[in-house]
C-alpha cells in the first residue's frame, strides 16, 4: 500500500514536470489535479492497459515493443478524458511524446533514487 502511494506521488511529480516541459499542449491545473490524474492513470493502467496490450500483441511484437508507447499514450488520453478541464492534452501525438518522457523520467527516478533507497534498508 505504501509503495502504491509513493508511486502515485512520484507519477504526480512526473506529470507536473511534463506539463512544464510541454507548456502549450499539456495542461495540468495544479498539484491536486496532478495527484488525481496520477491516481486515475494508475487505475487505467491496472484495468485497461493489459487488455490493450493483449489486443495489440502482434503489432507490439512487430515493432519490438515500441507500440507500448502508443498504448501509454492511449492511457494518458483516457485519463485526460476522465479528468475534464483540469487535465488537457492537445493532441494524440503530444500524448505519445509525453508518454515517452514520462517513461524515461520514471526509469531515471526508479533506478537512480528509489532502488538505491530500498537497498539501504
Amino acid at each position: 500500500m505504501v509503495r502504491w502511494i509513493i508511486s502515485i506521488l512520484v507519477n504526480a511529480l512526473i506529470l507536473i514536470v511534463v506539463a512544464g516541459f510541454f507548456k502549450d499542449s499539456f495542461y495540468l491545473s495544479g498539484i491536486p489535479a496532478a495527484i488525481l490524474a496520477s491516481f486515475i492513470l494508475s487505475i487505467v493502467n491496472l484495468l485497461v492497459k493489459p487488455i490493450l496490450i493483449l489486443l495489440t500483441l502482434p503489432v507490439t511484437i512487430l515493432t519490438l515493443g515500441l507500440f507500448l508507447f502508443v498504448i501509454n499514450g492511449i492511457s494518458l488520453w483516457i485519463t485526460q478524458a476522465v479528468m475534464g478541464d483540469s487535465f488537457n492534452i492537445s493532441s494524440f501525438s503530444t500524448a505519445i511524446l509525453a508518454s515517452v518522457v514520462i517513461s524515461l523520467l520514471h526509469l531515471l527516478i526508479q533506478k537512480g533514487i528509489l532502488e538505491p533507497m530500498q537497498k539501504k534498508k
